[in-house]
């Protein structure tokens, strides 16, 4: 029954009897990580999933109380140093740099990061948004905005790389501190979901405040699952439990209007769910107030 499975699925090869990994198995073994981090999220959330599914689909905000796997990310532990507060940040961290190193290509791919010069990363993370982006524009410095602890585990996790001397982590905390100025680049990868409108807003209009005249504010997010997008995986069960949280781009496109901002650029991407990014420029006009 396992090989049969493994067949059906094309992780193995059967030739009369000998069996060999597929090719297409072998293609996807480059993404190991990936994979491994995949699988190890889905058999974490899967419980949450069947235990709560009801509270999931009607009475989010009890399901939020109740979840396991959403309790991982404990930003309220990334203020103080402690032996089991470092323990809990790197455990979540380990799942955002996982997905971030893959996703950060795709972001390249539809972005042109050539023009800039200075990028700040609110919400960075371990840095491995800023580390891709360095590693393949060398004229670029980055910063990382983001919580005591997360920006001492990000810099443990860049300490090796080359890049790391153009990147620095900043410590705060976004709802209360300004954000630096200067940048002609502002980042949010995979931030917003995490925090309710009026708060996802006031970041969007904090980082506006914060760009150079003629920058550009770029925000790559999940986007809501849309009618008829329902060809999900098992290995998506940890994206459904955060499903309320994803925000349709027209939400910060509106704000991006509200605050002045022009050349409004939407994009539509596909993942293991939907994705988008949105990107709009500061006007050059600034200068002069």
């Amino acid at each position: 029954m396992l090989i049969a499975l493994l067949v059906r699925n094309r992780v193995l090869h059967d030739n009369g009897g000998e069996l060999s990994l597929s090719n297409d198995f072998l293609q996807a073994l480059q993404f190991r990580d990936l994979l491994e981090l995949r699988a190890t999220m889905a058999g974490l959330a899967a419980r949450d999933f069947l235990d709560h599914f009801s509270d999931l689909v009607c009475r989010p905000d009890r399901f939020r109380a109740k979840v396991r796997f959403c309790r991982l990310f404990a930003y309220d532990r990334c203020f103080h140093e402690s032996e089991e507060n470092y323990h809990l940040t790197r455990q979540w961290m380990h799942i955002t740099t996982t997905l971030t190193r893959y996703e950060a290509a795709v972001c390249m791919k539809y972005h042109d990061f050539r023009p800039y010069r200075r990028i700040l990363d609110v919400g960075g993370n371990s840095g491995e948004f800023a580390l891709q982006i360095c590693r393949s524009y060398p004229q670029v410095v980055a910063t990382v905005f983001d919580l005591p602890l997360v920006c001492d585990l990000g810099e443990e996790h860049i300490r090796y790389e080359p890049e790391r001397a153009r990147i620095t982590f900043l410590r705060g905390n976004a709802l209360t501190d300004p954000f630096p100025r200067g940048f002609d680049l502002i980042t949010f990868k995979s931030m917003l979901h995490d925090w309710p409108e009026r708060e996802a807003n006031r970041f969007i209009g904090k980082a506006a405040l914060s760009l150079a005249p003629g920058g550009t504010l770029l925000i790559f997010e999940r986007g809501p699952l849309e009618k008829g997008e329902a060809d999900l995986s098992y290995a998506t069960i940890p994206m459904l439990l955060f499903l309320h949280s994803f925000r349709s781009p027209q939400i910060y496109e509106r704000r991006l209007r509200e605050l002045g901002l022009q050349d409004i650029a939407l994009t539509s991407i596909y993942l293991d769910t939907p994705f988008f990014m949105l990107t709009a420029k500061k006007k050059i006009q600034e200068d002069s107030r």
